[in-house]
């Protein structure tokens, strides 16, 4: 059999280790449970896929997102790796033809959505041939505390009891560490080693603008950065639909993305911007899960996200090259009131609490007049021992006063 270096290179075309992957690969293989997080881009899925090409039997991979399963596995066919995904997607013909290939043993990996996987039947077919691991990715789905919180994912806690000798991996990229501990509750997860990767991404230029002529602010910032890739963020459709409109009108090479649009156009309109046919894609948030461009220069947030671990995940699309890039936020009042008046309509008081919570911190992180990477690493539980000098409140200071409070004010939600 081939070394797993060996598999780096000549499977995923990969000439060395990114840190931590090595240990975490190492520790499934020797049949060991693992809590990974890791931000986006740091290589998470190599730290599963790799794994199950080394061991007996077949990787059962737990997604919450279609687009993102088709996205994994396509690029394991491509790598030769015999891969399939097994969701509501598939016509009755294909999912058979998927669960035939499983049962006769021919794959290496299978992506499954949650809800499939616990159906009894399924479970039981699982458990009469051998599993190489299992891994749930986007892990953060299994808790309350978490900010994209599936019911679906809950369920997921009884896997550990149906195979109890499989390796389990659930690997993130974003999680505050109330949510970690849910997570390892949830999971069962409480004697696995946990793999922190640093969250700092230095390269990232932090930088909020209060919300004033939103579309004049975004043509400017787009403007001053003519024929750079970049992804601007908007919370509904018609506003996607709307500033992708202007952004046309005045020449630049954008696209909106959102769900409401035929699969067919999403698929194009992705194609296009990997390729650099197009610039600019205005997308709800949905956009640029498992798309790996590393020349994405700018992030721009038209809207007021609603929780700081979206906001670091989606600004961490910007800059996988390493290279200067930029991450503009668009703060209004106004925003903010509706985003509590939203979350005061829901039924579930926990909940809403919650929400509430995560709201607070992204306001908090809005109006600071700390150095924000401070404040937004120190949200997710790292310190920073110095002000990171490449926000805009390090490179151009307000009026200084007692400039902590709106920091408290984020950590308290931690």
């Amino acid at each position: 059999m081939r070394s797993i270096e060996d598999t780096l290179q000549q499977v995923f075309g990969l000439r060395a280790f990114r840190p931590h992957q090595q240990a975490i690969i190492d520790q499934v293989l020797a049949g060991g449970d693992a809590f990974v997080l890791m931000p986006t881009g740091g290589g998470k899925s190599l730290c599963f896929q790799l794994p199950a090409l080394h061991r007996e039997g077949l990787g059962i991979v737990v997604s919450p997102l279609i687009s993102l399963m088709k996205d994994q596995v396509d690029a394991l066919k491509a790598q030769g790796v015999q891969a399939a995904m097994y969701n509501s997607s598939l016509p009755a013909a294909e999912a058979r033809a998927v669960l035939a290939r499983m049962h006769a043993g021919e794959l290496d990996l299978l992506y499954v959505a949650p809800e499939r996987i616990m159906r009894p039947g399924f479970i039981h077919d699982l458990q009469s041939r051998p599993v190489s691991l299992i891994a749930i990715d986007e892990a953060h789905c299994v808790s309350q505390w978490g900010h994209d919180f599936r019911p679906e994912y809950a369920a997921l806690g009884e896997l550990r009891d149906h195979f109890p000798e499989t390796p389990l991996i659930a690997l993130t990229a974003t999680a505050d560490p109330q949510t970690r501990e849910d997570i390892v509750q949830v999971l069962g997860l409480q004697e696995a080693p946990r793999f922190i990767a640093g969250f700092d991404r230095p390269n990232i230029r932090y930088s909020v603008l209060e919300k004033h002529q939103p579309q004049r602010q975004l043509l400017r910032f787009i403007e001053a950065r003519t024929g750079e890739s970049g992804i601007v963020y908007a919370l509904s459709r018609k506003r996607v639909e709307e500033i992708a409109e202007v952004l046309q009108k005045h020449e630049h090479r954008a696209a909106a993305y959102h769900a409401g649009l035929a699969s067919e156009v999403r698929k194009n309109v992705q194609e296009r911007f990997l390729q650099d046919d197009l610039s600019i894609v205005v997308a709800t948030v949905a956009f640029g899960m498992g798309i790996d461009k590393p020349n994405v220069r700018f992030v721009v947030h038209y809207d007021l996200p609603r929780h700081l671990e979206g906001y670091y995940q989606e600004t961490g699309r910007a800059g996988r090259d390493g290279l200067p890039s930029e991450a503009l936020l668009l703060f209004g009042a106004q925003d903010a009131a509706m985003a509590r008046f939203q979350i005061e309509q829901g039924r579930n008081e926990d909940q809403k609490r919650i929400e509430s919570h995560k709201l607070n911190a992204m306001v908090g992180f809005s109006e600071s007049l700390s150095c924000r990477r401070r404040v937004l690493l120190g949200y997710l539980g790292k310190t920073l021992d110095r002000d990171c000098g490449n926000c805009d409140i390090c490179l151009d200071p307000p009026e200084r006063f007692d400039g902590t409070e709106a920091a408290r004010m984020v950590l308290s939600c931690v």
